[in-house]
């Protein structure tokens, strides 16, 4: 097993220069020793053999089991010499059965009915709320920001986002809004105090559904946003404007025709919507094993061609397609900077295997976005072709408008009042 994964190493890793310490002694080096060195030791056998069976699971295991040790570099600088020495390149022959069955078992891997839905969504977002205090913003808004510039900091890039979306949906003052995937209600409390609007925000995880309601009674607005603990299809009546945003990966794409179904018949004739999800750009694939044990269980990254035919198929007009590339890499880079900054206080939270799972989900994000084709797409939608302005200029000029507005307005924590 240790030659199997010599030779995947040596197939793998053409740029770059690459030092594994192996159990006895041994030194393999790869590449051709361009860039910033990096080095790692393994510390058995055993690991030598499950990281050339099946490396896209125990790869990061390793990582947190402190069986795969860094000796020189960080382990994003390490995901980042792998990935980009795989960027636009096929898997190697020898996993393609691998890739292959997990194809054939995606759906039942994704199979995500209400009851389980909801036990998936716990495993991540019913975490401590102190845990996301310590890297996300200030608005806890845990999605991909929108950097207007790269000079842009965490903060406004999130505000930004939230403007972009907003003009997007075009909103006028009383208008009711539905935000499916409401988070810790960031988006709905802005739709509700810079738009104007009437905000159901809808989530399964019990700790957001808390902590959005206690924001909404603190900013005073407790009349106009409400927040419930529901599954997509348990929603009923009829909305102007529907927002989703970092939800859909968590439908699962077996229940793409379900979702966008529902939506047509809870959006008004004239009404909007516009999704907002993490996106592929080489088209169907698998989730990473390991990101589904560990991370998001029941999650997956869809590919637009698997998206727009579900839309098409439930009546539905796209009436805008937007693809963000870099964005959620820059936004990752924040959020992996605050948390290594922070990383005493998660391990008391949590513990040191704990820590390095999460840095091993955030660099591994960030270097998926920046390498191997992960982007950020926001496709609005409507039922009527005529519910919106004839070009796209009325959401420049609304971004504007609403600019001059929240720029205006403090900006509070998502946690309550001290």
């Amino acid at each position: 097993m240790i030659t199997l994964l010599r030779r995947a190493l040596d197939l793998v890793v053409e740029k770059g220069d690459l030092e594994v310490l192996c159990p006895g002694g041994h030194v393999w080096r790869f590449g051709d020793g361009s860039g910033e060195a990096v080095k790692f030791r393994i510390t058995d056998r055993l690991t030598c053999a499950k990281l050339a069976i099946n490396p896209d699971l125990y790869f990061g295991e390793a990582y947190m089991d402190g069986t795969l040790v860094l000796e020189k570099g960080t382990i994003y600088d390490l995901l980042v010499l792998l990935l980009s020495n795989l960027e636009g390149r096929k898997a190697p022959a020898r996993l393609s059965w691998l890739w292959t069955a997990r194809r054939l078992v995606r759906r039942i891997e994704q199979y995500n009915p209400v009851g389980r839905a909801q036990r998936n969504v716990a495993h991540h977002y019913d975490l401590s709320g102190r845990l996301y205090d310590l890297f996300l913003d200030r608005d806890r808004q845990y999605s991909c920001g929108y950097f207007e510039n790269e000079e842009m900091s965490l903060d406004d890039a999130q505000l930004a986002k939230k403007r972009h979306l907003a003009a997007k949906l075009n909103v006028h003052p009383g208008m009711r809004i539905l935000d499916i995937g409401s988070g810790w209600g960031g988006l709905g409390l802005y739709l509700a105090e810079t738009c104007g609007a009437e905000v159901i925000g809808v989530t399964l995880s019990e700790e957001q559904h808390k902590l959005s309601n206690e924001r909404a009674v603190q900013r005073g607005v407790a009349d106009r946003v409400k927040f419930e603990m529901l599954d997509y299809r348990q929603i009923e009546g009829t909305f102007d404007r529907i927002i989703s945003v970092g939800m859909f990966e968590h439908v699962g794409v077996g229940f793409y025709s379900q979702f966008f179904r529902k939506a047509a018949s809870l959006l008004k004739p004239d009404g909007v919507a516009v999704l907002h999800s993490i996106g592929r750009a080489d088209g169907p694939n698998v989730t990473s094993s390991w990101i589904a044990r560990y991370i998001f269980p029941g999650g997956y990254i869809p590919a637009l061609s698997e998206v727009l035919p579900s839309i098409e198929d439930a009546g539905l007009y796209v009436t805008d397609v937007e693809v963000l590339r870099l964005h959620y890499a820059m936004t990752l880079e924040e959020w992996a900077r605050r948390f290594h900054d922070h990383r005493e206080a998660a391990a008391k939270l949590y513990d040191e295997r704990f820590c390095r799972m999460w840095e091993f989900y955030l660099a591994g994000s960030e270097a998926a976005f920046r390498h191997q084709g992960l982007n950020n797409f926001q496709i609005q939608f409507t039922r009527n072709q005529n519910a919106l302005p004839l070009t796209r200029d009325y959401m420049r000029e609304e971004e504007e408008r609403l600019r001059a507005i929240d720029s205006k307005r403090p900006r509070f924590k998502s946690i309550p009042a001290e």
